[in-house]
């Protein structure tokens, strides 16, 4: 794939495609054709998520509007109280949060939640944007199932502003109304497969799902188009030594729901089939440094700087998990990795308005993919997989904090 058609793609595939909505089932259909162009078969398998249609959301501070969006499946009502910054998450500052609309900074963690719930908060508030920035957008953001864990209060999301505006003037009385219709929807995970001599898989991954602000060139429509890249390449290549797959994964940003979907869909003796995951989530960006983050045995990390050594390609690696759809993958025990080119804040961010094609590099995103492509030929012309099918215990221990089963001591 040349810079060329890489930014046409950019392009064209730019738009804002949250998970479940339909213009995510129109990026779906526009990748599956594109992998037929290429002589490879491709099937949109749906898969289920909450769906909410919000009728209304208020926010109020002493009687006075402000601007707001409402939590999706937060439940519906209304609640009025004394407003509380939680500025500190110590026992005695989660003490103050009884009987309060309780403001917290950043997004709304699992943990987080769980802790203002058990200190009886009756609503929260959230904040996003920059108090530095011109604009006042104000993200859609939702309570994922698997953090409320059925159990719900209301909740806002403001904007940085507002946010300061509002603790910088003094104790305050809040009110949010919210009214919405919960229900269940689809969002699609894309598959093509290329066959091998050997009936042993190696996955590639990427989300192709965006946030609700943004057209998510960068935040992964540039994985998605490596991965298509990997694709090609290989499609116009001799019959790979491995199966090759090819996995778009819905719902990323809603909590890599479509990764978890296809692995938890999988039976055990298809999973174990699995012997590599290769995840892209952001690559291509004008600035940044490029990253390989490896949930598997740390020899896989040597190997991959050792390989961009030789290739002649600058690169990081570590052994970690990365939040992204390699995950669900290292969870049931296959070796992952993703590669990222991670841009400075202040030359390209996520998550909001300004992750746009202005930020992209078609001749770096091609630099990218061919390191990518180079290192995926390298694990498939292995007569025997080097990398051990096992994920070590410290990487284990960081999967457990990561889904919430286990609370990190700070």
């Amino acid at each position: 794939m040349n810079a060329k058609t890489i930014d046409k793609l950019l392009n064209e595939l730019s738009f804002t495609r949250t998970g479940g909505s339909p213009e995510e089932l129109k990026c779906a259909e526009m990748i599956a054709q594109m992998c037929r162009e290429y002589g490879v078969e491709a099937e949109i398998v749906p898969f289920k998520v909450d769906k909410s249609e919000m009728k209304r959301a208020e926010f109020y501070i002493d009687g006075k509007p402000i601007a707001c969006r409402g939590y999706l499946m937060c439940g519906s009502g209304d609640i009025e109280a004394p407003l509380y910054y939680l500025a500190n998450t110590d026992p005695c500052s989660l003490s103050e949060c009884r009987g309060k609309i309780v403001m917290i900074d950043g997004y709304l963690g699992y943990w987080v939640y769980h802790d203002i719930l058990d200190n009886g908060a009756v609503g929260f508030v959230t904040y996003d944007g920059d108090a530095n920035y011109a604009d006042r957008d104000i993200d859609r953001r939702e309570l994922r199932s698997y953090v409320s864990q059925g159990k719900k209060i209301l909740g806002v999301n403001i904007n940085a502003k507002d946010a300061i505006d509002i603790i910088n003037s003094g104790e305050h009385v809040a009110k949010i109304v919210i009214e919405q219709d919960e229900g269940e929807g689809e969002s699609r995970n894309v598959i093509a497969e290329i066959p091998g001599q050997s009936e042993e898989v190696i996955v590639f991954t990427a989300h192709y799902d965006s946030t609700f602000l943004s057209s998510g060139a960068y935040d992964n429509l540039s994985g998605s188009i490596g991965i298509l890249a990997a694709l090609e390449y290989f499609a116009g290549r001799e019959k790979p030594h491995y199966t090759l797959r090819f996995i778009w994964c819905g719902s990323e940003e809603r909590g890599l729901l479509g990764s978890k979907a296809y692995t938890e869909a999988l039976a055990e003796d298809e999973l174990k089939k699995i012997i590599l995951n290769i995840n892209l989530d952001m690559i291509g960006s004008i600035m940044g440094r490029f990253i390989a983050c490896c949930s598997s045995e740390i020899k896989l990390c040597h190997y991959i700087e050792y390989f961009a050594q030789e290739y002649g390609f600058g690169i990081k690696v570590a052994q970690d998990v990365y939040s992204s759809d390699s995950t669900p993958f290292a969870d049931k025990g296959v070796p992952s990795l993703s590669f990222a080119r991670l841009a400075p804040h202040n030359t390209a961010t996520i998550h909001n308005s300004y992750d746009t094609v202005r930020v992209m590099s078609a001749e770096q995103m091609k630099r990218d993919i061919d390191f990518i492509n180079a290192f995926a030929e390298r694990m498939d012309a292995a007569k025997k997989m080097p990398v051990a099918r096992e994920i070590p215990d410290e990487v284990k221990k960081k999967l457990d904090y990561y889904l919430f089963r286990e609370r990190e001591k700070k």
